[in-house]
């Protein structure tokens, strides 16, 4: 635990171990009371109530285990690669659901953009800045967009997730060499890149804030996300809903639905559409 007074190696008292486990008892970025037992070691008292968590169901679990990547992040940096490896864009929807879900602002970080004409890339994301989403065009290799995103990062706990491979330790040892973070490189045989951040922690920033540097994920379950709340975290659609003919209006197929209109008449971009989609029939609870 980071405090005032240095590093402490702490454990759980026995108190928050009782009964089965459904969710993580203490994340990263959590803020505690603990007890000093000696000058490097404590004991967890309490668990001070979170802002606001990075969610989702952990991979492989059969129940609903509530999995907390980072507690208490003041931003989402949401990292994918304009190539190698193609971004996985459904993922990056998930992503964004999950932001919308639990408050936490995202910005949308496309790097490599060393490697394709940015007028592409753009033309790549081009869904998400018209629904409010800010997306930075990166490369750690010629330092393009590393001062924005430098100046986005200060003073603030940001967490880097994306797919692995896309670059996110790189971008971080290019803000800040000190941090040392592992960089891998994408396997040639799979091209997915290999998980070179194992764990979860953040790193301080010289010019104020943290960062928290992810393992790659490849999986993204949302945990205790219903069906017919989904609607309600596409900003895109949320005008929208009030207007179709049913109240309980899945936007699949019903007559009179606003959704479906506005998909066919281009003011929903399709991919985002069927985003919403696979995720409403419970689709893409798959590995990338």
């Amino acid at each position: 635990m980071q405090t005032d007074a240095g590093l402490f190696m702490c454990n759980l008292r026995g108190k928050f171990k009782r009964g089965a486990a459904v969710e993580d008892i203490v994340a990263v970025g959590d803020h505690v009371t603990l007890r000093v037992i000696s000058p490097n070691t404590g004991v967890i008292e309490q668990i001070h109530e979170r802002k606001r968590a990075f969610i989702r169901k952990a991979s492989g679990s059969r129940s609903e285990y509530k999995q907390i990547l980072i507690a208490n992040p003041d931003q989402l940096v949401l990292v994918f690669s304009c190539t190698e490896p193609t971004p996985r864009l459904r993922m990056l929807d998930r992503f964004l659901v999950i932001s919308e879900k639990e408050d936490i602002p995202p910005l949308i970080v496309v790097n490599k953009i060393d490697l394709m004409a940015l007028e592409e890339a753009k033309e790549l994301f081009c869904m998400y800045p018209p629904i409010g989403y800010d997306v930075l065009f990166t490369s750690s290799k010629t330092g393009q967009g590393l001062d924005d995103l430098h100046e986005r990062l200060m003073g603030k706990i940001s967490v880097f997730a994306g797919p692995s491979g896309v670059g996110k330790s790189s971008l971080l040892n290019a803000i800040q060499p000190q941090l040392g973070l592992a960089v891998g490189k994408i396997s040639s045989l799979t091209s997915k890149g290999r998980h070179t951040t194992v764990v979860r922690e953040l790193f301080p920033l010289k010019e104020g804030g943290y960062v928290a540097d992810m393992p790659g994920i490849r999986s993204l379950s949302l945990w205790d996300t219903q069906p017919e709340e989904l609607d309600g975290y596409f900003p895109e659609l949320r005008s929208l809903i009030t207007g179709c003919r049913f109240n309980d209006c899945t936007h699949q197929m019903e007559p009179g639905c606003a959704v479906i209109k506005a998909v066919q008449e281009g003011q929903v971009h399709p991919q985002r559409y069927e985003s919403y989609v696979r995720l409403r029939t419970g689709e893409e609870e798959v590995d990338y």
